[in-house]
């Protein structure tokens, strides 16, 4: 039960209800003449009035029947002929801190698209920060009228034993946030090794979710549709959003796992499933739609759930089945349905007014009855969220950077040499093992244009002088000169990539001396920088500066000759252990089907 989340517990008004819906009082809000789109029963209702009281609606005028005797002197009536009338959209998976915002501006930018209600999972603050990072977060979610819920960040670091993050949290951590008003779950659960394995902390923390009554969410990565998944989803885990074919999306289906399809502003393999899953006709009620993550970019130019309800579309699945993946079965998984995914007596009049069942951007948005967004533009303002000084001084690398930092000395002959690399894929989370040949130079392994064979490096910077690094290279980005970033999942340390070590020195150095970021460097010069001071992650900017950024950011990857979509993103997830197949830590490499690291030289 997630009441204290509506303007007015049910409990407190249903009494009210009762009375408005037999006309013996009035409503606060009359939408007349609107098609309905029935969730509940994949219909179109039309020409249907909907009377709101409390936040909540009280009364459905359908067919013969109308809300005119709901009307009092003081009431609101709109006019919805010829209109679309739909729950708002429900995001059952973000990380919002990917967006380089906090809560309150993200909500300023996603209300006026439609949606009205996250299930945020804060691990990347968390991972910076801890669970007091989190608190300020939702202290900051509180000051915008979108329904921000919190899942508790489960996996922090990632998956133990791997990499380094600048917090840690437990099951006895996890016991207590089940208690905090905004939870309402538990965040991803990526450390699958740790489920399957027996691994003490990892079961107790979707225990202690499970005691408290609340929804496990789900991260499994691996193509592995047997013993593994039955496994992992008898622990307790209810949705997964880490599906890459039609086969995950089947046996998830099967075994009564929730789908989480996820259309992002980088994880695009959505439409590779999708269109398969619908042509086999099996029922769709345990798909839902999530966004895991959009970049400000993204969401002021071409929008969010829209968005992604908009690609749902393009996969031939019609406009009634696509708003129940992202209202009821949503609603309904997360176990927040008594109270929104519907346009139903009883529920939260979370709604959206839509020209046409297209686009799926609305006209108005309403939450709890109350007109959010007009015409794309939010209703609703606030100032710059004042971050306290623990979130604005994370970086703690212990060293000022130079070239000889990026040599990876070696004990092989000047030549050729075999190393492991890991191999970007745009699109997709999922990356490639490879081995190729790199250039030995006085003793040192050197990058390898010829082959678009990058430098990488990844520095912990929670733990100054005492922390680790470590090196390997990548493919697949094509660019020349150097990038760094300190979004780099999921414990968010220093990665740089890049074709030579003083760019290299160059991109790490600024970010230090700005707070964190995301910088692209060439020749000696920096083409573009986001400032991040906020935990290494967020902007203390309004999200239009952030987005336009962002934009030139993106345009300097291409000018150096990256065609990824969203390579920030990919490259982000260059340094997190728990998706297939090979990634760099602070520690090394991690093969992450094994769970075993891996050495960077290739034994002859």
């Amino acid at each position: 039960m997630i009441n204290h989340f509506c303007k007015t517990p049910l409990w407190e008004c249903n009494d009210k209800l009762v009375r408005v819906a037999q006309g013996q009082e009035p409503a606060d809000l009359v939408i007349r003449h609107a098609n309905l789109v029935s969730v509940t029963t994949h219909e179109i209702l039309e020409d249907t009035d909907i009377a709101v009281s409390c936040g909540r609606i009280a009364y459905l005028g359908i067919g013969e029947y109308t809300a005119e005797h709901c009307i009092g002197e003081n009431t609101t009536v709109v006019d919805a002929t010829g209109k679309y009338v739909a729950p708002g959209y429900i995001d059952s998976h973000i990380h919002v801190e990917s967006a380089m915002i906090g809560c309150a501006e993200y909500a300023k930018v996603v209300v006026p698209r439609g949606t009205t209600a996250i299930f945020a999972d804060p691990h990347e603050c968390c991972n910076v920060v801890g669970l007091d990072g989190v608190r300020v977060m939702f202290d900051d979610a509180k000051r915008a009228p979108l329904k921000a819920m919190l899942t508790t960040p489960s996996c922090v670091p990632a998956v133990t034993g791997f990499d380094d993050s600048g917090s840690y949290v437990d099951a006895a951590q996890v016991a207590e946030t089940m208690k905090w008003d905004d939870v309402v779950g538990l965040g991803e659960m990526m450390n699958f090794p740790g489920i399957l394995g027996g691994e003490e902390n990892a079961q107790h923390e979707v225990g202690e979710t499970l005691k408290a009554g609340k929804c496990v969410t789900g991260h499994y990565s691996i193509s592995e549709t047997d013993r593994g998944l039955n496994a992992y989803i008898a622990s307790g885990v209810r949705a997964c959003h880490e599906c890459i074919t039609s086969d995950d999306v089947m046996a998830k289906l099967r075994m009564g796992m929730y789908v989480q399809a996820r259309y992002g502003s980088a994880w695009l393999s959505l439409p590779n499933y999708l269109p398969q899953v619908l042509e086999s006709g099996v029922d769709t009620r345990l798909i839902i739609l999530c966004t895991d993550d959009n970049h400000p970019n993204t969401l002021v130019s071409e929008g969010g759930m829209d968005r992604a309800l908009r690609a749902v579309l393009e996969c031939g699945c019609d406009p009634v089945t696509a708003l129940q993946f992202a209202t009821i079965n949503a609603a309904q998984c997360l176990g927040v349905d008594q109270d929104m995914g519907s346009i139903t007596p009883g529920k939260c009049a979370d709604m959206v007014v839509l020209p046409n069942l297209e686009t799926f951007i609305p006209e108005q948005v309403y939450i709890d009855g109350d007109l959010v967004a007009q015409d794309g533009k939010a209703t609703f303002d606030h100032d710059l969220f004042e971050w306290p000084e623990f979130m604005t001084h994370t970086m703690n690398v212990g060293r000022t950077f130079t070239a000889a930092d990026f040599e990876i000395p070696v004990d092989r002959p000047d030549g050729m040499c075999r190393v492991r690399a890991i191999g970007g894929v745009g699109g997709s989370t999922i990356t490639e093992d490879a081995v190729i040949e790199v250039p030995v130079v006085d003793g040192k392994l050197q990058a390898n244009p010829a082959i678009d064979a990058l430098k990488m490096a990844v520095f912990d910077r929670h733990h100054g002088a005492e922390g680790t690094h470590s090196f390997g290279f990548c493919t697949g980005f094509g660019v020349h000169g150097a990038l760094a970033q300190t979004v780099a999942h999921d414990s968010h340390n220093l990665l740089v990539v890049g074709d030579n070590d003083e760019d290299m020195a160059l991109a790490a150095q600024t970010l230090v001396e700005c707070g964190g970021g995301e910088v692209a460097v060439q020749d000696g010069r920096v083409l573009a920088l986001v400032e991040l001071p906020v935990c290494g992650l967020m902007s203390d900017k309004h999200v239009e500066e952030v987005a336009q950024e962002v934009a030139a950011i993106e345009q300097a990857w291409a000018d150096m000759g990256c065609k990824m979509p969203s390579p920030f993103m990919t490259m982000g997830i260059l340094s997190l252990p728990c998706v297939p197949v090979l990634r760099l830590t602070n520690r090394g490499y991690v093969n992450c089907l094994t769970f075993q690291f891996e050495d960077l030289l290739i034994e002859d």
